[in-house]
């Protein structure tokens, strides 16, 4: 239904026009659908392209730059509602891999969250200061490599005992791949894919404390 290949060549151009103007040709789909049937997908087939040495480190960079932009665009023109509904979503220390939490940052603001987004690569107690000044309702940690799940188990240990006890979120690419349980506490939610994170915010909304995955 969506050329994939097509949309991955504009981001390996860097050209954030012509993204811009594919995704408008599709203005009836909804964030989630762009996010899940078109950025996603595209994003995923520049991975495998880099896994196997047809295009460069720099190329890479160049889409998930550009891609950055796009997704900046798309959550600024997302008609929004406002809840009294706070939620910060941040890489753990060492991750780079920060797109897909982008994406979830920006459907947290389109169901009317107030959101602190850090990005990649923010060591604890940074995360612990922010937190505590804050006082999120919702903490998102994204982890992709594997030999930083110790680092996410401490990381979720402090943040659950936090004063104003928040509700700690896992995602990222080892979500989907391995069993995270073990990491986690009773008050930690594990999503793994956008569409769960759909879910887990109507529910939410409807007033539902989830136990489910991310």
């Amino acid at each position: 239904m969506y050329d994939i290949k097509q949309l991955a060549s504009f981001l390996l151009d860097g050209d954030s026009l012509k993204v811009w103007e594919y995704i408008q040709k599709n203005k009836r789909l909804s964030l989630h659908e762009i996010y899940e049937n078109m950025i996603t997908p595209a994003m995923r087939y520049i991975g495998f392209l880099w896994e196997n040495n047809e295009i460069t480190v720099a190329d890479e960079h160049l889409a998930t730059a550009t891609c950055d932009f796009v997704l900046s665009k798309l959550g600024y023109n997302a008609e929004k509602i406002k809840l009294e509904q706070k939620a910060m979503f941040l890489c753990l220390e060492g991750e780079q891999h920060y797109i897909g939490l982008k994406m979830v940052n920006n459907l947290f603001e389109e169901h009317g969250w107030e959101t602190k987004y850090f990005g990649p690569n923010l060591p604890l107690e940074y995360a612990l200061t922010a937190a505590l000044e804050w006082k999120p309702n919702v903490i998102g940690l994204s982890v992709s490599i594997v030999y930083h799940l110790p680092k996410l188990k401490e990381y979720i240990a402090e943040l659950v005992n936090l004063p104003h006890k928040p509700q700690v979120l896992i995602g990222g690419r080892l979500a989907a791949k391995y069993d995270l349980v073990p990491y986690c506490t009773d008050n930690t939610i594990i999503l793994t894919d956008l569409l769960s994170t759909k879910e887990w915010l109507k529910n939410y909304h409807m007033g539902g404390k989830q136990n489910a995955a991310l």
